[in-house]
This record gives structure tokens, sequence and C-alpha cells, in this order.
């Protein structure tokens, strides 16, 4: 959740710790951000990304194993909050969502829809 927007896409890790992500706006596809973040077992991770738009975030995220967690971040235009290796209705609880939104699949499209 980028700024009560809905964004998704896919990270990158490496053995080293480091990695990358790409991201894009669900309601936008146009709309993309790209970044690197370093990540360890003990310390859990942090990151910075730039949007196409010019918009900027850096970020802080702690691991619940090899393929989840969760964080939280500052964002140019609003909050930051995301998740990774959750089904849909396990994220909720660690994201910031906008009053009156939940997240639901509409087929193998993850989506922000009214409650």
């Amino acid at each position: 959740m980028l700024a009560d927007e809905l964004f998704v896409g896919e990270a990158e890790g490496h053995l080293d710790g480091s990695g990358t992500l790409a991201i894009h706006s669900q309601k936008n596809p146009g709309l993309t951000c790209r970044g690197q973040f370093v990540s360890s077992e003990e310390l859990g991770g942090s990151g910075t990304f730039l949007c196409s738009d010019g918009a900027t975030a850096t970020f802080d995220f702690r691991r619940q194993g090899l393929f989840r967690g969760y964080g939280a971040g500052n964002f140019t235009r609003g909050g930051l909050s995301f998740v990774y290796g959750f089904a849909a209705e396990e994220a909720a609880p660690y994201l910031n969502l906008p009053r009156g939104k939940k997240l639901a699949l509409n087929g193998p499209v993850l989506k922000l829809i009214d409650i």
C-alpha cells in the first residue's frame, strides 16, 4: 500500500542479503517503482525505491522466515506498508488499508475492494 493505493510486484533476494524489487500500481499499471534492499535473518531489512513519477520511499521490514515478511516506511506522497509471501486474507493485519476497503482476489488478480 502506497498512499492508499495498491501496488503489486516482485522482489528478488540474493544469498548475500541484497535484493531488488519492481512494483506497479494496480489502478495505473504505467506507474512503476524499482528499488533495492538489504536483509538479514537477525536484523530484518531495509531499502529504498524510486517511482516512474519521481516519488521515492524508504522502508524497513521484518522477516517471518525465508519467504514471508512485512514492513512499513515513508513514501513522498503518504504512508507505505507491505507484505510478501502472505495470502490476501492473511495480509490485512500488516497493512494500512484505506478505511472501508479490504484485499480480495478477483481470479488471479489482487484488488482493493469495498467492504
